[in-house]
């Protein structure tokens, strides 16, 4: 592994993200933080693996109490460890670890600021990131569109890790529980990290399903008005087991 280096200009952090050790620290995880921290880096690894992000792109968080858990800037998600733990409060103020959270850090603090979400997963997957750059709203080309809430939007472009973009995500977001991020990606919330995981992946299959579609020359994929969209909706919410 190559030497480490240290930029004294930015306050002690690392090129990578991280911090250094003299840099002040927030205090130690409890119990439930140090079991919800290695379910948000499993996620995020699994984003890697399930090819949704390269690298470091996207980032993953999750709330425990008045705390939120995210994935730091800059770090390799196969290199986090139990020690790693990074979390700020709802102010955006760092209560644990050092490491310096994901820039993206507005867009997730406004989720949870709004919403009663428990999970939020943003990606950098390719399917829905060109999808985000042809039409304002997803077609509706599966009733899986109802498990989000309806008809996914597409946010208007905005300099990742501006408040502009979290306020462009909030009105996209709106009666839904994802959407897209112009030429940037996709972000889902949920009750879980698993709910929130799986929402991505079916956006990104539905986004996926569109461009086949669509790339057929001579014809038109059928798309699904909104009254079929809200009767699957209602089916939906009595899918799965039960006690």
């Amino acid at each position: 592994m190559a030497e480490q280096r240290w930029d004294q200009r930015d306050g002690g952090e690392r090129r990578d993200g991280a911090r250094d050790a003299r840099a002040p620290r927030g205090r130690r995880a409890g119990t439930e933080e140090a079991r919800a921290w290695a379910d948000l880096v499993e996620t995020a690894r699994r984003t890697v693996r399930d090819g949704l992000v390269v690298g470091t792109s996207g980032n993953v968080s999750v709330r425990v109490g008045e705390t939120v858990l995210v994935t730091p800037s800059g770090v390799p998600y196969d290199r986090l460890t139990p020690d790693d733990v990074t979390g700020v409060d709802l102010d955006g103020r760092q209560v644990l670890g050092g490491l310096v959270p994901t820039s993206e850090l507005p867009m997730h603090l406004a989720v949870y600021r709004t919403t009663g979400a428990r999970a939020v997963v943003h990606t950098h997957a390719v399917h829905a990131t060109a999808v985000s750059t042809l039409v304002r709203e997803l077609p509706p080309i599966h009733y899986m569109a109802a498990a989000l809430g309806g008809p996914v939007r597409v946010a208007p472009y905005a300099t990742y890790g501006t408040g502009e973009l979290a306020e462009n995500m909030l009105r996209a977001l709106d009666g839904r529980s994802g959407c897209l991020l112009q030429n940037h990606g996709t972000l889902t919330h949920g009750a879980t990290l698993d709910q929130a995981y799986d929402r991505t992946a079916q956006l990104e299959w539905m986004c996926r399903l569109w461009l086949t579609a669509s790339s057929v020359p001579g014809l038109t994929p059928t798309l699904l008005s909104r009254e079929q969209l809200a009767q699957a909706g209602e089916r939906l919410q009595g899918y799965g087991q039960r006690g």
